[in-house]
């Protein structure tokens, strides 16, 4: 076959007289074109590393400074002060340097380090308005004049083209709260409404003795980490809360995303690769003003999480130049490049249908072998350095480590029926475990097609938090939609290279002691994945317009909405964690909010008692909505208790100190995790215009066994989309009735602002 030759560079044979040696030029024209790439990619690397570093300067600037000094000389007109006559007398004598050259060397040298001097001051500057948080705290629809002259010069300085990573150096660091601030302002004010008196006044004695005593030395030491890192939370939340982690990656920490859009996909994210790699995405701003860590995005293609005894490791590649794609228990290879370019969206077609074509069965043992990344860690650590250390089992494992992302072809169909109560409930379940051995949980993330075209994603959650997958999906979905298309005969768009070669298709020689392996991984995924009850539904009743027409936040209506549903669910009040982001400071993650507050708790009391009037709920409603915009405020500012509470935590066990107080803190859990996703990041299309096009969001596993996990999505002015989950081994949790509940304390919560009482609260 043609295409075979093509893939061998050279052919020989031995003869007596020597070597016959054949070059094939088809396969020295592709290695030299594939060279010519990478080194295109080194330079524009190398390129936007320096543009980066001196934003907003640019080298044409530098050259408008050099001509305006050395023009200023011809006038005779030193802007230098005399700085160039001293500079000239410092540079060494050189009969090759007349005294013109030497001034003219002068100038630049001056003109340089002006210029330089520039950057830096601007640098500084802008890391001091970004320091400025007191825009966030001013009500809403109202700002100073101090606010107003603030924004203005972030306008100015902050528009000039960015890069992706422009303002990384200017971003604050995470500030470390002080702990007096964190027990007392906070912890003790959230677990209030979860304590008796005598509960509450225990907890007191110890978050004081830990206060005094023990804080203060644990405290210095993370002050200095401060001074020394870049983030003083990132680093450790990764490895402890995530690479440490040795049980199931599936439901436990993974999270999915949904979509009603196949067929260029691949592409797309692909085209959104190769923007990622130019660092031609804009930083995403809140308010268009202020911008945020873009780090995360730096591992988001040709990254794998890596199994260890004791710890996992994230690996991630400069570069890959293929994926790896799982259809009926087969592994392939496919390549992204031909000649050295990125193949269009109908020769991914076509290779996709190759795969899809082929009639040959799976290899012993390779069905089922993602089911080792789906298990408990280590078993997957101890059977990937015995099994996988060598020969074509470690080329084919490599093969799937180091491709770009992993796609499945899923046999399966999903999509939303209206009729059809529970059809995203099946979908959810799909994306968050599959069947447990068609995911391979370990890369950043596995691009789900099914059979019908409709399509998801199921990412691993150490190397970044989910709206940095929203960022991708989004551009996915209006690249797809808008930009590339399809041909009326449903084809994507364009003329296929019947001449590539076909996915290659990994092998594997799997032992019976390796199928033991995975058999055993399979069965604890298995026993996790049916335990799981998902229910997701769309809430078209009203959206995020109704509610500013409420004047109140849409967050703060949800979340006193899902205090009211579990307090109706459970006939009682948990520890409740909503996920805020810090991205506002340099290498940021998250922070959490405690949702459950003694303002809601009194203002779900009220509805529970049918002797409140109308009025006096919705006072108590606004101050639960103020309050809760209050903590997601200080969380999102880096005033957050339980990134620190956890820092200190990490410290006193570094140290080898005990404490009572934190680890009770430690060991409370959440029964009711709960997280929105971020929707319209990049504003690509109109939500209400083009409604088909948007993607339900997505969702994760519940933190406690007995607890639920909501995520959910405002998906415009009239949808709000829910993902609920739970286990069903809890008798207490059930997740469609979490749903029932949830709906109701919507609409009861909208109904005491549908006909006003006598008088509103002020």
């Amino acid at each position: 076959m043609a295409e075979a030759h093509q893939a061998v560079a050279f052919q020989f044979t031995v003869t007596p007289e020597g070597f016959d040696l054949r070059l094939s030029r088809e396969a020295l024209k592709h290695i030299y074109l594939s060279g010519i790439a990478a080194w295109k990619k080194r330079l524009t690397r190398l390129k936007n590393t320096f543009l980066t570093g001196v934003y907003p300067a640019t080298p044409s600037s530098w050259l408008v400074v050099v001509m305006t000094t050395v023009g200023s000389l011809y006038c005779q007109v030193d802007l230098s002060m005399g700085l160039i006559s001293h500079i000239r007398q410092c540079l060494p004598s050189s009969r090759y340097l007349s005294f013109q050259n030497r001034t003219l060397l002068s100038a630049t040298l001056f003109s340089t380090g002006v210029w330089i001097s520039g950057i830096l001051i601007f640098r500084q500057t802008l890391k001091l308005l970004l320091s400025y948080q007191g825009w966030m705290f001013e009500p809403h629809g109202k700002m100073s004049r101090g606010t107003k002259v603030w924004a203005a010069v972030m306008k100015v300085m902050t528009g000039h083209k960015p890069m992706l990573y422009s303002f990384q150096s200017a971003l604050p660091k995470l500030p470390v709260p002080s702990v007096q601030a964190t027990i007392h302002r906070q912890y003790l004010e959230s677990v209030r409404p979860l304590l008796d008196d005598a509960q509450f006044s225990k907890m007191e004695v110890l978050a004081q003795d830990f206060q005094n005593y023990t804080a203060p030395r644990l405290q210095k030491y993370l002050v200095l980490k401060s001074w020394w890192a870049t983030n003083y939370v990132s680093d450790w939340w990764e490895e402890y809360i995530y690479l440490r982690g040795r049980g199931p990656l599936m439901v436990n920490s993974n999270y999915y995303a949904m979509a009603a859009r196949a067929g260029n996909s691949v592409h797309a994210i692909l085209l959104y690769r190769r923007r990622l790699d130019r660092e031609e995405i804009s930083p995403v701003k809140l308010l268009g003003l202020v911008p945020m860590c873009s780090s995360q995005m730096e591992r988001m293609f040709n990254t794998t999480r890596i199994p260890g005894k004791e710890t996992d490791i994230l690996q991630h590649l400069v570069d890959s130049k293929h994926v790896a794609v799982y259809h009926r228990g087969r592994f392939y290879k496919l390549w992204l490049y031909y000649s050295g370019r990125l193949l269009g969206p109908r020769d991914l077609e076509l290779q996709f249908q190759r795969i899809l074509d082929d009639p040959s069965v799976p290899q012993p043992g390779e069905e089922k072998l993602a089911a080792l990344t789906a298990g408990d860690r280590v078993p997957w650590a101890e059977a990937r350095a015995r099994f996988f250390g060598s020969g074509k089992n470690k080329v084919s494992l490599e093969a799937i480590e180091r491709a770009a992302f992993f796609v499945v072809l899923d046999e399966e169909e999903h999509c939303f029926h209206r009729d059809q109560e529970d059809s995203l409930d099946c979908y959810a379940k799909s994306l968050l475990h599959g069947r447990c051995y068609d995911r391979w949980f370990d890369k950043s993330f596995t691009l789900i097609v099914y059979k019908n075209g409709k399509l998801g994603a199921n990412a691993e959650h150490a190397w970044a938090d989910a709206p940095i997958i929203g960022h991708l999906w989004e551009f996915m979905l209006a690249t797809d939609t808008f930009q590339l298309g399809y041909s009326e005969g449903g084809h994507c768009c364009g003329e296929p290279n019947l001449g590539l070669a076909p996915p290659q298709r990994l092998q594997w020689d799997i032992s019976e002691e390796c199928r033991m392996a995975i058999d055993g991984s399979y069965g604890v995924a298995q026993v996790l994945a049916d335990d799981v009850d998902f229910h997701c539904f769309l809430f078209t009743d009203f959206g995020k317009g109704r509610i500013k027409r409420c004047r109140t936040s849409p967050d703060a209506f949800i979340q006193i909405a899902l205090q009211l549903a579990h307090f109706h669910d459970k006939g009682r009040f948990c520890l409740t964690y909503e996920a805020s982001m810090t991205r506002l400071f340099r290498e940021g993650r998250t922070e959490t909010v405690r949702s459950c507050t003694s303002e809601s708790t009194a203002f779900v009391r009220s509805m529970a008692d049918p002797a409140q009037s109308r009025c006096e709920r919705l006072r108590l409603f606004k101050l639960a909505a103020e309050k809760h915009q209050l903590m997601y405020r200080l969380a999102m500012t880096g005033a957050g208790i339980d990134r620190h509470l956890f820092c200190l935590y990490l410290v006193s066990r570094y140290l080898g100190v005990e404490s009572p107080f934190l680890a009770q803190v430690l060991s409370e859990p959440w029964r009711l995790s709960t997280s929105q996703t971020p929707q319209q990041q990049i504003r690509m299309f109109d939500l209400e215009k083009f409604s088909d096009y948007v993607s339900a969001g997505g969702g994760f596993g519940p933190v406690a066994d007995d607890g639920y996990g909501v995520s959910y999505m405002i998906g415009g002015e009239n949808l709000i989309t829910f993902h609920i989950s739970s286990k069903f081994s809890s008798p207490e949790t059930d997740s469609r009735r979490f749903g029932r509940h949830l709906r109701q304390a919507l609409l009861d919560i909208a109904g005491l602002f549908d006909a006003p009482p006598n008088k509103v609260p002020n």
